[in-house]
């Protein structure tokens, strides 16, 4: 029996979409359960491991087989971030002692008390061991990801790379109509924090055409003051604030706009909010950070800029704005990709393919101790 090891799904985000969507196939295809905690587990009852949160790992004792899927930067990163916030800009230094202290006190890119400094740089390094030291394969969801593994030491042959998927949304979904268009909304969806870069696409409304009305479904400690730069920039009067939604107001904006925005600041590991849109059929504008543009085929299925560049996303909107035809082709496109690719089906039938690996692998080498 396959199992899969969760210790936590976060209130929101793409790993959370993700997990959801995975769990509600197998459950319904696989006989697979759900374990929280790797400790006090017999591990060599099960056919396989398949570990999501890296602080499992610490568990894991090698009496089965196990694949370690990494969701995130915090194994090579202590801040997870990698956004350097003084500067508004993502980090691209390697992990050490020294870079990612002053990355800390003088960048911005996380606490700047001492102690969680350590402590953050500790497990970052405790994690980055532990799984040289397991040896287990890893899944990464974007080359972008993979490349930071291997960068920080791990052998480019313990690291697999499989972009995430999710399920096709419930509902009858269809391409944008004209009368969607005209109704000049656009949505962004993501947690109200300054790595997300909503600052930015509200300084990107000014630049733009007047009759942009944004959507904004998400909430976030940083809210009060990017509400207050809406007012100070003059386009409070744009903007629907709607906070954290359940997938049924979620979908009703996704169907209500024609494009979603994407405006990370930070590199994304991988940004699923783009396959949540090209499931309903409407292209993405996003930045050109981290795993977002495996996502994105710009000028097919939507328009990769410039991160923190306002004259750009504000050309960008105003393109697909102005042109409906563009807007739905684009649309389209990304659905279909979305059903070549993206589907939880599919990504099921590839993780199904690096399981068998990874147990025959496993085999052997028991077959070779003896």
């Amino acid at each position: 029996m396959i199992h899969h090891s969760i210790t936590t799904l976060s209130p929101g985000g793409g790993m959370q979409t993700y997990i959801k969507s995975l769990l509600k196939y197998r459950s319904a295809n696989m006989s697979d359960q759900v374990i929280f905690s790797l400790k006090e587990v017999d591990q060599s009852q099960f056919e396989l491991l398949h570990v999501h949160d890296q602080e499992q790992l610490s568990a894991v004792r090698g009496e089965c087989p196990v694949v370690f899927t990494l969701h995130n930067h915090s194994t090579y990163c202590p801040s997870g971030t990698k956004y350097l916030e003084m500067s508004q800009s993502y980090c691209d230094r390697k992990m050490s002692t020294i870079g990612c202290t002053w990355g800390h006190i003088v960048d911005g890119c996380g606490s700047r008390k001492p102690q969680k400094i350590f402590q953050s740089l500790q497990n970052s390094n405790r994690e980055l061991r532990l799984i040289r030291r397991l040896k287990i394969p890893v899944i990464a969801i974007s080359h972008y990801s993979r490349q930071q593994l291997i960068r920080h030491g791990l052998p480019p042959e313990q690291v697999t790379l499989l972009h995430h998927g999710i399920e096709i949304p419930p509902i009858t979904s269809s391409p944008l109509t004209i009368e969607t268009h005209q109704a000049q909304r656009i949505l962004f969806v993501g947690r109200i924090v300054p790595y997300k870069g909503l600052d930015w696409l509200l300084r990107a409304l000014t630049q733009g055409e007047s009759s942009i009305q944004l959507d904004v479904a998400g909430e976030g400690w940083d809210r009060p003051r990017v509400e207050q730069l809406a007012k100070q920039l003059g386009v409070s009067d744009r903007i629907t604030w709607h906070g954290w939604c359940n997938p049924e107001k979620l979908d009703q904006l996704y169907q209500q706009c024609f494009v979603v925005v994407f405006p990370s600041l930070w590199p994304e590991p991988a940004g699923l909010v783009t396959l949540e849109a090209y499931a309903r059929y409407r292209p993405v504008i996003a930045s050109k950070l981290g795993g977002i543009p495996e996502y994105v085929r710009s000028g097919e299925t939507g328009i990769l800029v410039e991160a923190n560049d306002s004259k750009q996303l504000a050309d960008a909107i105003t393109e697909l704005a102005r042109n409906y035809s563009k807007s739905k082709k684009m649309g389209e496109q990304g659905y279909k990709w979305f059903l070549e690719k993206f589907t939880i089906d599919a990504h099921t039938k590839s993780l199904r393919d690096i399981y068998e690996k990874v147990i025959h692998h496993f085999q052997l080498q028991k077959a070779f101790q003896k």
